[in-house]
């Protein structure tokens, strides 16, 4: 294999494993999030803070030359399953 490409595969592995940890990490703490709403009966969903996260990381996105869109795509993937966890707290 080219040189070169091995090094860049072997950049985007570290970075696919560092992803996977901080998704990790994230749910880890959403989780948290879920039972502290569970038990204090808060609804699994907060629109507006989920708005403001979404303006917020698009703007993150445009400074990092990363498309907004592509961004607001892959928070709301985490978003609809941090809700559904949170949603199964409430039921289970």
């Amino acid at each position: 294999m080219d040189e070169t490409l091995k090094r860049y595969r072997e950049s985007i592995d570290n970075i696919d494993a560092a992803l996977v940890f901080m998704l990790a990490e994230r749910f880890k703490v959403t989780q948290a999030v879920g039972e502290y709403k569970a038990t204090h009966d808060l609804p699994p969903a907060d629109p507006g803070r989920e708005e403001r996260q979404i303006q917020r990381l698009r703007q993150l996105a445009l400074d990092a030359n990363l498309d907004p869109d592509f961004t607001e795509k892959f928070l709301r993937f985490i978003i609809d399953e941090v809700i559904r966890h949170h949603e199964r707290l409430r039921e289970g």
